[in-house]
């Protein structure tokens, strides 16, 4: 199959091509492992190095959205038009410019549109601009295909009157990267105390994923645990309590997200219940279990259900006090049985399949 993936260089505070991270660089990388041949086009709104640059069997073509952003648009959507020709399918995501893109291309070439939404795109500040949430919401509904990140996600995007195809294609890991690691040699590399209960998180550090919820958890705890510290890695954009007990790694290499995670003795995924967090699938969820290190998570979306069999591993998402219950309870609940944890390729896989059918003209079904 010939493949054109439509996408935005950086994404979840990471970059596509220098930090080779994230499903729009794995689930193509796959695919093209696959024997199958796939082109990507990819929007910088940072001043990059532009052109094309090869990734395994995929070749993509980095452009720059320039400080005006609509000469740079403009440019990538002739850049697209020029290679949709040539294709056989589009897989466009990462923000509702691509799914409108896609769409006018896959009507104009007569070729079929995937559209992935890895997140609730009407969260962004692009949905505020006139008439985009209403156009992207015609874009879901009439696309081809859509993919979406999460099965509450997908029930969203189905009362907003989308019947066609509709799959749910969650997060997964690079194997050879996340793997558990021996913690000691773990908290060596990082600096971290080797003796302490450590207890944290890494990602964005912000007050709409729900950050101050735990720093409020650990001063509840701090005093009862004088042996527990909280670390934490990621960008940073709330206050950091002045406190000796925290550690602040700043922003990691990717590579070093698993030895972080490694070094922990207790893994927090955060998440408020507002519109990201109701929608969301947290990549870092996946990195956690397949590193085998004790999870909790805000119940709220996606979480709610993935730890349904383990209700204690999950706290509310708006109470400090459960969440120290919860970070309590992990300390000597040390289960770490999370089952098979899917990888890119397993997604990948899935995904030649749906388009496979799509191309033949069968029912789309995973």
């Amino acid at each position: 199959m010939r493949i054109l993936v439509l996408t935005k260089r950086q994404y979840m505070s990471k970059d596509l091509i220098d930090d080779l991270y994230g499903r729009f660089r794995e689930i193509p990388f796959a695919l093209g492992e696959k024997g199958h041949t796939v082109r990507g086009l990819c929007l910088s709104y940072d001043r990059k190095q532009a052109g094309y640059v090869r990734d395994g069997k995929v070749l993509w073509k980095s452009m720059n959205a320039t400080s005006a952003k609509l000469p740079g648009l403009l440019h990538f959507i002739r850049q697209a038009d020029q290679q949709a020709r040539h294709m056989d399918v589009i897989w466009a995501g990462s923000d509702s410019f691509y799914g409108l893109i896609g769409y006018l291309l896959s009507r104009k070439h007569r070729i079929p549109l995937i559209f992935d939404l890895y997140d609730n795109f009407e969260y962004y500040l692009a949905a505020r601009l006139p008439l985009l949430k209403q156009i992207y919401r015609w874009v879901t509904k009439h696309c081809d295909v859509v993919t979406c990140i999460s099965q509450p996600l997908a029930s969203f995007v189905r009362s907003h009157g989308r019947r066609g195809p509709l799959f749910v294609l969650e997060n997964a890991v690079p194997k050879n990267l996340f793997r558990p690691m021996e913690k000691t040699m773990c908290r060596a590399e990082l600096g971290l105390p080797p003796e302490q209960c450590l207890v944290g998180t890494a990602g964005a550090l912000e007050k709409n994923r729900g950050i101050p919820l735990l720093f409020d958890a650990f001063v509840a705890l701090k005093e009862s645990h004088p042996g527990l510290s909280l670390v934490l890695a990621g960008p940073l954009n709330v206050t950091l309590p002045r406190d000796d007990r925290i550690h602040y790694l700043g922003v990691l290499p990717y590579e070093k997200v698993p030895v972080f995670f490694n070094a922990l003795d207790v893994a927090v995924v955060c998440n408020r219940d507002n519109e990201f967090g109701r929608y969301c699938f947290p990549q870092k969820a996946r990195e956690i279990m397949a590193c085998r290190v004790p999870l909790i998570a805000a119940r709220v979306g996606s979480m709610e259900k993935l730890l349904a069999n383990q209700p204690s591993w999950l706290f509310e998402p708006e109470d400090e006090t459960d969440l120290a219950r919860a970070i309590e309870h992990r300390l000597y609940d040390r289960i770490t049985d999370y089952g098979m944890i899917p990888s890119w390729a397993d997604l990948a896989k899935e995904m030649e399949i749906l388009i496979l059918k799509l191309l033949n003209g069968k029912t789309c079904s995973l």
